[in-house]
């Protein structure tokens, strides 16, 4: 079985505060060393892309991920992202056909105790091996279709859209 491809993007699940008033920066990725302490054995390789917070992110940005995610020769690909606008480029990665290709990310940084980093990177990691291609997002221990998944900011978390 091929390497998994890591992506990563910046967003919460790589936050570092500094202060008592969430003064923050996105530092280098924590997902090798989440991966490293659940002693994962499939092999991974890891790209920095960008270190910044979603919102952030500009349509030449998602160009990016997109154009990085079509080029690459690996068929399974992870990509760590902020939560605010991840449906955003999961709909710009739509249409790269023969790749499975799951977003995640957390709402408290990986870095904190009482952090869901660990299980959606977990989600991530066993959904790219077991789904079809396509586009998803893995987040809140669900899986859902790129095409039909929300982020509820009023309950902080992401769920099937409703018709």
């Amino acid at each position: 079985m091929d390497s998994i491809l890591i992506i990563t993007t910046g967003g919460t699940i790589d936050k570092v505060y500094f202060d008592q008033l969430s003064n923050y920066q996105v530092g280098d990725s924590i997902v090798d060393k989440l991966l490293q302490e659940a002693h994962v054995t499939q092999r991974y390789q890891i790209l920095p892309l960008m270190q910044k917070d979603s919102l952030e992110l500009t349509d030449a940005d998602r160009h990016a991920i997109r154009q990085t995610v079509a080029d690459s020769a690996a068929s399974r690909i992870i990509i760590t992202h902020g939560t605010d606008t991840m449906t955003e480029t999961a709909a710009c990665l739509e249409g790269i056909s023969d790749k499975t290709i799951v977003l995640t990310g957390s709402l408290a940084p990986a870095r904190f105790a009482m952090s869901d980093a660990t299980l959606n990177v977990g989600m991530a990691l066993a959904t790219v091996q077991t789904q079809t291609p396509g586009v998803y997002i893995a987040m809140n221990g669900t899986v859902f279709s790129a095409k039909s998944v929300i982020k509820n900011r009023k309950l902080n978390r992401f769920e099937k859209k409703s018709r």
